[in-house]
């Protein structure tokens, strides 16, 4: 935590009385939509939003350092979406649903839970156009106690390696595209050297960084389509698209065979709809680097339906090709992923390199969108002043970009990749990580829709963009089903690790949380009262043109 009682030399304190020309979010800009600001300060006011939730909605970033347009955003949703998932999850949702009709109505409302969170998380962004996504949300809705979200959100931000495991699955495909022995060592050496190389892209070479981001992205979805073309040249018997003679050939869409099998229990439902539903985690990707968009409020609003829409059609139409060219038994049975399936019955096992290069690039894409967006939240968290080195984190020094926030994801992910031994360890961080999210979705689907009511009248929520009530409800449900599903006990026979209680990931999240708070009151509780100050927090402006918060030790008497 910053805490000092004068500014960091190079800094200008208080905060310009007026905010500077170059911001995209003047007191005119505010008065548009709809939060009301002080002229002179140039903060919230006067319903004392300020005062009560210390939070500015608007950022005085400058538009110098606002280089994300529509395409950028669009593909920093869509990078971090598709991952791997879309090559392996089909045969996943195939054993829960039981048939193939079930699986793409699975798909379907999978798709409609995305589109409800991408409202939800489009109406925040288009009425706080600033980075940090959850975490600029819930401390607008959470105000009392003073800094404890921040403070409990960092710890997640900070300590969880959100690239660690994209990392190896890189390192697994990149090897076997190039016939190199896939073993524990090379897999985590290749995985450093993965994440090592996104850092420099996004840490040094910002533009090159985006623009091979971009590439990557563009290049994901034209192997997607060229993959959903195939099964539909396929399906139709077009010459040079035929199943290989010695592989079974599918007849999954016979209105019979459609539904044959269908498991309607509630166990393989809720397991089914469990994994569809983190299949499309990553809709709020842009809203963690907001501040960095150009017009943030209508490229948000363009954004990412657009992206959610490119990801929804990508799964459907990747969908019916692998059912087109793949029978029902054979993905069942064989324990492979569905992609290599379909490489194998329609171009033949040779391509198997050819995949697994095409999955190694789609990882990489998705650990530059990771880290693209998870280092910006660092430098947010930064620019709260909680954390030590706060000036540190929020700099943009030296390559103008936030290479110290980007450095700090980049370590942790390294550490959690290098010392996780194979096995139970990886699942357990693809659900640690997995799990706070949909907690902080119900906080602030569930403050969205508490804003609406007349109790929450002074915060004066007046985005440009409202979802409707119907849909932030449904989004804030099937958050909760997302949160009370890893607590039930799986059915005898199944478990969630080989090893580890099946509750330890929700239990080991929790528990960050808590770690949190303990943070939180031992710093802005217990050592002011124990030394006799209290601490007062005011924003400066950095070298860079960014500003940031920091904290002046008041003493008591003083205050008083």
């Amino acid at each position: 935590m910053s805490s000092s009682s004068s500014s960091t030399p190079g800094e200008t304190a208080p905060l310009l009385r007026s905010r500077p020309s170059s911001s995209s979010y003047d007191t005119i800009t505010a008065a548009k939509y709809g939060v009301a600001v002080d002229e002179e300060t140039g903060r919230e006011g006067p319903d004392g939003h300020a005062e009560s939730g210390d939070t500015q909605l608007f950022d005085n970033v400058p538009e110098s350092k606002r280089q994300l347009g529509i395409a950028s955003a669009i593909f920093l949703i869509f990078n971090r979406v598709i991952g791997t998932g879309v090559f392996a999850a089909p045969s996943i949702i195939l054993r829960s649903s039981g048939s193939v009709g079930m699986t793409f109505i699975m798909w379907i409302l999978g798709s409609l839970v995305a589109a409800a969170g991408t409202a939800v998380f489009v109406e925040f962004g288009t009425g706080i156009p600033r980075s940090g996504g959850e975490k600029t949300y819930m401390e607008y809705l959470i105000r009392r106690p003073k800094y404890i979200v921040t403070c409990v959100y960092a710890v997640y931000g900070m300590g969880l390696g959100w690239m660690s495991t994209s990392g190896i699955v890189f390192g697994e495909y990149a090897l076997h595209a190039l016939a190199i022995p896939v073993t524990p060592v090379n897999v985590r050496i290749t995985g450093f050297l993965s994440v090592t190389f996104c850092l420099i892209m996004h840490g040094v070479f910002l533009k090159q960084g985006l623009w091979l981001q971009n590439a990557l992205g563009l290049f994901k979805l034209v192997v997607l389509v060229l993959i959903a073309l195939s099964g539909v040249a396929c399906l139709a018997g077009v010459p040079g698209f035929e199943i290989g003679s010695q592989w079974e050939r599918p007849e999954n869409y016979g209105w019979h065979n459609l539904w044959e099998g269908t498991d309607l229990s509630a166990n393989a439902f809720v397991t089914g709809m469990y994994n569809v539903i983190w299949s499309f985690i990553g809709y709020s990707n842009a809203n963690y680097a907001l501040s960095e968009v150009r017009d943030p409020v209508r490229t948000i609003k363009r954004a990412a339906p657009l992206a959610l829409l490119f990801v929804a059609c990508a799964y459907l139409a990747v969908n019916i090709a692998y059912f087109a060219v793949v029978s029902k038994a054979d993905m069942l049975g064989s324990g492979t992923a569905a992609a290599a399936l379909f490489f194998r019955n329609l171009y033949g096992p040779a391509t198997s390199r050819l995949l697994s290069a095409i999955i190694a690039l789609s990882t990489l894409a998705n650990n530059l969108s990771i880290l693209f967006s998870q280092g910006r939240v660092t430098q947010e968290l930064g620019r709260e002043g909680v954390l030590p080195y706060s000036s540190f984190f929020s700099s943009n020094k030296p390559f103008n970009a936030p290479l110290a926030g980007l450095f700090a994801q980049w370590l942790v992910s390294v550490i959690t990749m290098l010392g996780a031994p194979p096995g139970d360890a990886y699942l357990f961080i693809v659900n640690l990580i997995s799990y706070p999210l949909a907690l902080f979705n119900i906080i602030i689907s569930g403050g969205l829709l508490l804003l609406y009511t007349p109790a929450y009248k002074s915060y004066d929520w007046n985005p440009p963009f409202r979802a409707y009530k119907p849909v932030v409800a449904f989004f804030f449900f099937s958050n909760i089903f997302l949160a009370v599903v890893p607590m039930i006990p799986p059915l005898p026979g199944q478990s969630v690790y080989q090893r580890l209680p099946y509750w330890s990931h929700v239990a080991t999240a929790i528990g960050i949380g808590f770690v949190g708070v303990i943070y939180w009151f031992v710093a802005f509780r217990w050592i002011p009262k124990q030394k006799g100050y209290k601490l007062e927090r005011e924003t400066v402006m950095q070298e860079d043109g960014i500003s940031r918060n920091v904290f002046k030790r008041i003493p008591v008497h003083e205050a008083e």
